[in-house]
């Protein structure tokens, strides 16, 4: 029966179990006949078969494996299509196998060398590839879909032996107010959720904070906008602590209450009191949000108070030691009477007289070694190293697409 199901009759739950529907028409999922586990890498997981028994065959076992990776890769598309084309430049290509390793999301000090040195044709590429190059983090957009950011979680959840269903925003959601204090870093920006402060917030909202920040810079500082927390669903009070998790410092100014003067109202004689048609509030202007001083600025820098260097007592010279003896000239005599410097004489130097070099006697010379080093050897060396297939993206790709 499974062997002529369509793909929807199949459904992988935040569980990790895979789910039959023998009612083509029916949306329940129906029941469960395999489990993911831990596989050979991160987008390579294994599957244990909960098969009845009259099903128990390799034809069924095998059936099920090919919908998982063509499930994996239809919901991971862009990831597997950024690195499909092998005949691109050797830069793009670093860049595309550590977004590929990493699931699409990372930090861009991580790839900034590789980056720095992109020429125009090479940036092209990327665009095609719908890969991001953020301020701060470099990402696929397309994978901020709810489907892409569950099965990131759970592949997540398999390869680092995390309980499931493993805690993700929800659908749509562009930020979500967490636990620090037990809250993993890593995966919610994984997943395309980066921390900051006490909120997860969907990649791409932040990027685009991220960016309207730098572009609103002016001499080293920004004004914090309305917009900002609208994109990213939080409050005035929560947008000042994500800034400030950026780096970015808040310059708070003072708070002032003007008075509200209150005018009496004034009723004419014969006049009605009320009227039949109210007329509607004027809407008053949003307040001005702080200033920041920019994150790469200096202003922003708490500088320490200058301190001068301690100095160190002045050594006292005297002719004379602590018991008054008269202590030794600095300049010796030596047997014959001849001045030497310390007690030594200089290279060159024979019986107190300087002399030149073809007239100094025949010194003692160390041996010189220069000849007995070894030959050079002028031939290349050769360094060979053993690629895994579980870390090379393309073997990844080719298990994917063979049925």
């Amino acid at each position: 029966m499974i062997l002529n199901a369509q793909p929807k009759q199949l459904t992988l739950k935040d569980d990790g179990q895979i789910y039959f529907q023998p009612d083509a028409t029916n949306p329940l999922p129906g029941s469960a006949v395999a489990q993911l586990v831990k596989g050979e890498s991160l987008l390579q997981p294994a599957a244990q078969f909960m098969l009845p028994d009259d099903q128990q065959n390799d034809e069924t076992k095998l059936f099920i494996s090919n919908w998982l990776k063509a499930h994996l890769y239809t919901v991971l598309q862009p990831l597997f299509a950024m690195v499909e084309d092998e005949n691109i430049p050797e830069a793009v290509n670093k860049i595309f196998i550590h977004l590929f390793q990493n699931l699409g999301v990372a930090k861009r000090a991580d790839l900034e060398n590789f980056i720095a040195n992109l020429d125009t044709e090479q940036r092209k590429t990327i665009r095609q590839k719908k890969v991001k190059l953020g301020p701060i983090l470099v990402f696929l957009p397309e994978l901020n879909k709810p489907a892409a950011v569950k099965l990131r979680g759970l592949l997540l959840g398999l390869q680092h032996d995390l309980s499931l269903p493993v805690p993700c925003p929800r659908d749509g959601a562009v930020s979500v107010k967490i636990d620090t204090a037990t809250a993993d870093a890593d995966f919610y920006r994984s997943i395309g959720y980066p921390i900051y402060a006490d909120r997860a917030i969907r990649i791409d909202m932040l990027d685009r904070v991220i960016s309207a920040v730098y572009d609103g810079a002016d001499k080293g500082k920004f004004r914090a906008q309305h917009s900002f927390a609208e994109w990213m669903g939080c409050g005035i009070a929560d947008l000042y602590a994500i800034l400030t998790a950026m780096g970015h410092k808040q310059i708070e100014k003072p708070v002032v209450e003007e008075p509200v003067a209150v005018e009496p109202a004034v009723v004419t004689e014969g006049e009605p009191t009320e009227t039949s048609e109210a007329t509607p509030p004027a809407q008053k202007p949003k307040p001005e949000l702080d200033e920041f001083y920019l994150r790469k600025g200096l202003a922003h820098r708490e500088r320490a108070p200058f301190q001068p260097r301690a100095q160190k007592p002045m050594r006292e010279f005297s002719s004379h030691d602590k018991e008054g003896a008269q202590k030794q000239p600095f300049q010796k005599r030596d047997e014959n009477g001849e001045k030497s410097f310390g007690g030594k004489k200089f290279a060159g130097q024979k019986d107190g007289k300087f002399t030149k070099r073809d007239d100094r006697d025949n010194r003692d010379r160390k041996p010189s070694h220069k000849n007995d080093r070894p030959a050079r050897n002028d031939e290349p060396r050769v360094y060979s190293a053993a690629a895994k297939t579980s870390d090379n993206p393309f073997a990844v790709l080719q298990q994917l697409k063979t049925k």
